[in-house]
C-alpha cells in the first residue's frame, strides 16, 4: 500500500508539473516593490489561471542594461515591461521592439498615452520631499527642490537616490536640469548630497542623520501604514515631479513566448478598476479618471498633476547620457 500510495503521488506532481508545463508564458519585468510583485503575482493567478505569469524585479536602470544585453541576442527575456521612466517607451518604440495594442480600457486613462497603443500609463509614482516632524520643524526644512539643494544650511544633511541606476531619479534630475540648469547639480554637491537607496535615506531620517530626502511618495507612505512612522511628506512647492511609468508589450519576434495577445488581456486589467486598485494598495496613484481610492494618507492626485514641475519626456530620452555623465561628474565624484 505504500508503495502503491508512492506511485500514485508521484504521477500526480508530474501531472500537475505538465499542466504547469502546459500553461502559455508571460515574464514580465518590472522595477515595482518586491512585495507589491509578490501581491499582485498572487491576484493575477487567480484572475487567469490558465496562464504562466511571472514577474522579475529590478531597478529601471538595472533593467535597461539588461536588456541592451538582451538586444544583443536578438531575443529579450520578458513579453513585458513595467518600468519607471516614460522616456525607455519612446526607446523602444522607435527600436520598433514594441507591440501596438488598443486597449478596450484606454477611455478612462486620465493621463498620456501613446496613441497608437504602444504604451500606456500604469501607475504614477510622485517624487517628493520627506522630513522627520520628530526631529526637526516643519519651518526648518526647505519647502522647494530648488532650496533642498540651494540651501546652504542643508549642508551634508540631504540625501536622493541614484540616477544612474533609478528611474525615477533620473526622471527627477532631468526635469530640476530644464527648470534651473547644470547649476543644479552643482549645488547638490556643494550641499554634500548623499546619494543612496530609498531604505537608507528613510532609515537616516528616522535617527536625524539626515534633515530631508528627495524620495518616491509611495517610500514614505508604505512607512506611515506599515510602520506607523511619523515621517511627512512635503509636496514641493515648485511642482511634484510625477512620473507616470509605463506598461508595455514586446512584439512576438523579439519577446521570451511570443504571447502577446496575453499580454493585451494582462494590459487591460492593469489599466482597469480592478487592477488598479492593487496599484493604489501599492501606495502609488491611479491613473484613471475616477480612481478607485487614494494611496494611504496622500492628497488627490488631481491636486498633485496640478502643480507638477513640467516633465519633457523627449529631453529624458535624448539626454539620458549626458545626464548621467553630469551626475556623476558634478555630483558624485566631487571632492
Amino acid at each position: 500500500m505504500k508503495k502503491l500510495a508512492a506511485v500514485l503521488i508521484a504521477v500526480l506532481a508530474l501531472s500537475c508539473a505538465a499542466c504547469a508545463a502546459d500553461k502559455p508564458k508571460v515574464t514580465i519585468y518590472t522595477s515595482m516593490y518586491e512585495d507589491i510583485i509578490e501581491a499582485m503575482t498572487q491576484v493575477i493567478h487567480k484572475k487567469f489561471p490558465n496562464y504562466d505569469v511571472e514577474f522579475f524585479y529590478g531597478g529601471t536602470g538595472t533593467l535597461q542594461a539588461k536588456i541592451a544585453a538582451e538586444r544583443d541576442a536578438k531575443k529579450l527575456g520578458c513579453d513585458m515591461l513595467m518600468v519607471a521612466d516614460p522616456s525607455y517607451a519612446l526607446e523602444l518604440k522607435a527600436a520598433g521592439l514594441l507591440h501596438p495594442y488598443l486597449s478596450k480600457e484606454a477611455a478612462n486613462v486620465a493621463l498620456e498615452y501613446d496613441p497608437e497603443g504602444y504604451w500606456y500609463p500604469v501607475r504614477n509614482l510622485c517624487m517628493i520631499l520627506a522630513y522627520n516632524p520628530e526631529k526637526f520643524k516643519k519651518e526648518e526644512v526647505p519647502q522647494s527642490f530648488k532650496d533642498f539643494a540651494y540651501e546652504a544650511s542643508m549642508k551634508g544633511l540631504i540625501s536622493m537616490s541614484n540616477p544612474l541606476t533609478s528611474g525615477t531619479a533620473l526622471v527627477a534630475i532631468s526635469a530640476l536640469k530644464d527648470k534651473y540648469g547644470y547649476e543644479y547639480f552643482d549645488k547638490l554637491a556643494e550641499n554634500k548630497v548623499m546619494v543612496e537607496s530609498g531604505s537608507v535615506a528613510l532609515t537616516k531620517l528616522e535617527t536625524g542623520e539626515c534633515k530631508e530626502i528627495m524620495i518616491l511618495e509611495e517610500s514614505v507612505l508604505k512607512k506611515r501604514e506599515e510602520e506607523k512612522s511619523a515621517l511627512e511628506v512635503i509636496y514641493p512647492t515648485d511642482g511634484t515631479i510625477c512620473v507616470p511609468s509605463p506598461i508595455m508589450t514586446i512584439k512576438d519576434e523579439w519577446s521570451a513566448h511570443g504571447n502577446a495577445k496575453i499580454c493585451e488581456e494582462l494590459t487591460d486589467w492593469f489599466l482597469s478598476p480592478d487592477g488598479q486598485q492593487y496599484i493604489v494598495k501599492g501606495w502609488m496613484h491611479s491613473i484613471l479618471k475616477n480612481p478607485p481610492a487614494l494611496p494611504y494618507d496622500s492628497i488627490p492626485s488631481e491636486q498633485i498633476l496640478a502643480t507638477a514641475m513640467p516633465v519633457n519626456w523627449q529631453h529624458c530620452l535624448d539626454e539620458r547620457a549626458e545626464l548621467r555623465t553630469n551626475f556623476e561628474e558634478r555630483v558624485k565624484n566631487k571632492k
